[in-house]
């Protein structure tokens, strides 16, 4: 038996030395790589740590091999020794390990309830089930006896022709000629034979598009910006080089070399768990900083100095700015997925923070599935003639996706919830997410699918990380047949064997229909997307049908199903107006109960919380206001040039807000109501002035003056002259002269500043009244000082 082994360890080795020889590879790539790395040669320990991995594997696979030799010796006949090894690695059977595990890294949720004294979702459902006076299962087996559904081709209207600015990008990005987008194997690629067995364990055979494009040029130290369509790979597009670069890091120094920024926390958990499973047979070590876990843990896992931290752009400036000896003045790679996303007015301002933080000597990489050709956008990150890599550039959507689109007539946008459910349980069973388009709309339909007895979850903001979590575990599970989300499930999360995305709110452009869409049909796979589509979403509709073609279908759900749903869903909003209730006292209970102990926290340990040090961000709240003001009016614009597709729901929300926001200045004093009311028609003005002026025209201020600025000059000229009238130091002509300005139409904006200055004139004279006539600090010395062109 031992001879046995060490004759299959012989022929492992020679097997791995033939196809590949690790040190002479090593060897050419030295020269290639980026300076940022002092390479030293792989450790013992990891060969040894593999090689006596691969004894234990042979230990287990020789075992019953021994029994079927003795059974097969037994019955007749001997065997040679040549056929005995050669039927092993027949037998040998692997099971590839799944690259995705959101249960370990938060509590379970029962645990977060029993703590916060609180009950979930599900079992106020189940206790208004229980309460339910007429049973719903009679109907619903009712109306599963419905007429069937009817599909017909999508009629698309005429195609707008595309213009594209290609003379800023081509000068920007380095040419990528002779990119190869084919590999047959991982082996191709130099990769090292630890990854190489990761892959294996995985069940990575061969080398997506994406992935044999820029493995080769990510470890020569290049700048990407990489696109593809979604299911493509590109999370070990990006993985694999970083991992074989820092095989070869300097072991003595521990540093942060490798940072991995994601929009949202889940995309980061699965990053994380994506890249822990790829390394899992070296001795690099991956840290997981987002919002909503442990910050402590966090810190202390940071101190500990990870090769590579994969992130969430808030939580880490959070600890770079508070946390003791965390710092990226190391940092070698630095890499964006979702990229296009990152770059948008949420997070530019974050973005451009940890780039400031960040080495100007290092490797960018940006990864998306719609990537931005802004080259303004790009510069801010400081790449250096970065390759642009665009993977299946002529297959914009994958081949294996079937879109169809539901019309909501104006009239029907009522029962839009009955034509869901009709769908959900007559069609599309099971493995299905719902994109909501609000928090509110997501939990009211977890809700109705509970009370109607279909096993749903849900995935918003309003969630604890644990929550968020574990019901994408209990979807990648099949515990449950829906996922109800915003669109924080819309990018890159990789949910194996999602069978139909239902876009329930219209998506606001094409490209979060894209990210949306491409949850399904991953990988090769089949896939649905249905889109709900009012009469307000004609613009987007008309894209995706541009984007599908031919293919693009009109689904018309039965008439007989819309009604009964409808009906069955006005019997419950009772229950769901309980529930909803419900929620709300357990709301205002623990937010009562958190206060207490905030108290009771501040009078026991005052001078310990006192003597820590105030948590600082890089902005102040000033500052955050101005952004937010900036990037509204910036969105603003682009609603009026209409360059943005905006759904119903978000226009409706948006008329709302500006209702909300006269009815509070209705409501303010009569001075500041008309403070703001001259302050917005002098921002009209100036508009219009800036809009004249781009034009061609040159009606500019004399001086290059603001407006603002301006007009208080004038007006404080105004009212020098009208208190040096009523103390009679000015001679009668002054006063013809304002006489004759007066006769003239004022325009509106003159009319508020008489309002206003007559209005503070009679302040000052009460003032003087009460005060006996002395004379204030701020009144003017003399009028000579305002005299001036």
């Amino acid at each position: 038996m031992k001879s046995l082994k060490l004759q299959q360890q012989q022929q492992r080795l020679l097997y791995y030395q033939k196809k590949k020889n690790p040190s002479k590879n090593l060897r050419q790539k030295e020269p290639t790589m980026s300076p940022s790395f002092v390479f030293d040669p792989p450790s013992d320990e990891e060969i040894e740590h593999s090689e006596h991995e691969e004894e234990e594997e042979e230990e287990s696979v020789g075992e019953p091999e021994s029994g079927s030799e003795s059974e097969s010796e037994g019955e007749g006949g001997e065997v040679e020794e040549g056929h005995k090894e050669a039927r092993v690695p027949k037998k040998k059977k692997k099971k590839t390990q799944s690259p995705w595990d959101f249960a370990k890294y938060t509590e379970s949720v029962a645990e977060e309830h029993a703590r916060r004294s609180t009950t979930s979702v599900d079992e106020k459902i189940s206790k208004a089930l229980k309460q339910r006076s007429t049973p719903l299962v009679a109907e619903l087996d009712h109306s599963s006896e419905s007429e069937p559904d009817e599909q017909e081709d999508y009629r698309p209207e005429e195609e707008d022709e595309e213009e594209g600015n290609d003379g800023d990008i081509k000068s920007f990005f380095a040419p990528s000629g002779g990119t190869s987008f084919h590999a047959d194997s991982f082996l191709q690629l130099n990769l090292s034979r630890p990854l190489l067995r990761a892959c294996e364990a995985l069940g990575y055979s061969k080398p997506t598009p994406i992935q044999a494009a820029c493995i080769p040029l990510a470890l020569s130290g290049r700048d990407i910006c990489g696109s593809a369509i979604t299911g493509s790979g590109k999370t070990a597009a990006f993985a694999l080089p970083t991992l074989e670069r820092l095989l070869f890091r300097p072991k003595r120094m521990r540093a942060i070399r490798v940072l991995i920024l994601t929009p949202t926390r889940e995309l980061a958990v699965q990053v994380h768990s994506m890249i822990e499973k790829l390394a899992q047979f070296t001795d690099i070590r991956c840290c997981l900083v987002v919002g909503g876990l442990s910050t402590k843990v966090q810190e202390a896992a940071l101190r500990t100095m990870p090769d590579i931290v994969v992130a969430t752009p808030g939580r880490m400036i959070d600890h770079l700015r508070n946390a003791m000896s965390v710092d990226l003045d190391d940092l070698a790679v630095l890499i964006l997925d979702e990229a296009d996303r990152l770059l948008e007015l949420g997070f530019s301002a974050e973005i451009q923070e940890l780039v400031r933080l960040c080495p100007k000597k290092r490797q960018t990489m940006l990864f998306s599935a719609t990537m931005t050709e802004e080259v303004d956008e790009l510069i801010k990150l400081s790449l250096s003639k970065p390759l642009r890599l665009s993977a299946d550039p002529s297959t914009k959507r994958p081949a294996t996706l079937t879109e169809e689109v539901v019309r909501i007539r104006r009239m029907r946008e009522v029962n839009q919830e009955a034509v869901l459910l009709a769908m959900c349980s007559k069609t599309f069973t099971s493995k299905v997410i719902i994109f909501s388009g609000t928090k509110q709309a997501a939990h009211r339909l977890k809700i109705i699918f509970g009370l109607a007895g279909l096993k749903a979850a849900e995935l918003h903001g309003n969630l604890t990380q644990a929550q968020r979590l574990e019901a994408l575990e209990q979807f990648r599970k099949q515990q449950v047949d829906f996922l109800v989300a915003t669109d924080v499930a819309a990018r890159g999360l990789d949910i194996i064997g999602v069978q139909t995305v239902i876009n329930f709110a219209c998506p606001r452009d094409l490209t979060s229909y894209v990210h949306r869409v491409g949850r399904t049909a991953r990988a090769g796979r089949e896939g649905y997307a249905v889109t709900f589509v009012t009469d307000n979403d004609r613009s987007l509709l008309k894209a995706i049908a541009k984007r599908a073609g031919s293919k693009l279908k009109s689904r018309i759900v039965a008439e007989q199903s819309i009604h009964k749903w409808s009906h069955i869903i006005e019997q419950m909003e009772d229950q769901i107006s309980e529930v909803l209730h419900e929620e709300r006292e357990e709301r205002v209970l623990r937010k009562a109960e958190m206060e207490a102990t905030k108290a009771e926290n501040m009078i026991a340990h005052r001078e310990e919380i006192f003597s820590r040090p105030k948590r600082t961000w890089f902005v102040t709240e000033k500052e955050k206001k101005l952004a937010a003001k900036a990037s509204k009016a910036s969105m603003d614009k682009c609603k009026s040039s209409g360059k943005e597709v905006i759904s119903a729901e978000q226009a409706e929300d948006l008329r709302m807000k500006e209702k909300r926001k006269r009815e509070r200045e209705k409501h303010l004093p009569r001075k500041k109501r008309r403070k703001l009311e001259a302050a917005r028609e002098m921002l009209e003005e100036e508009e219009d002035d800036k809009q004249v002026e781009t034009k061609g025209g040159n009606k500019k201020e004399k001086g290059g003056m603001s407006l603002v600025d301006l007009a208080y000059r004038r007006a404080k000229a105004v009212k020098a002259v009208k208190k040096a009238l009523d103390s009679g130091k000015i001679v009668e002509k002054n006063k013809k002269k304002s006489n004759n300005n007066s006769r003239k139409t004022p325009s509106r904006t003159e009319e508020m500043r008489e309002l206003f200055q007559t209005d503070m004139k009679d302040k000052k004279s009460k003032r003087r009244g009460v005060g006996g006539g002395k004379k204030s600090k701020s009144s003017f010395k003399s009028k000579s000082r305002y005299k001036r062109k």
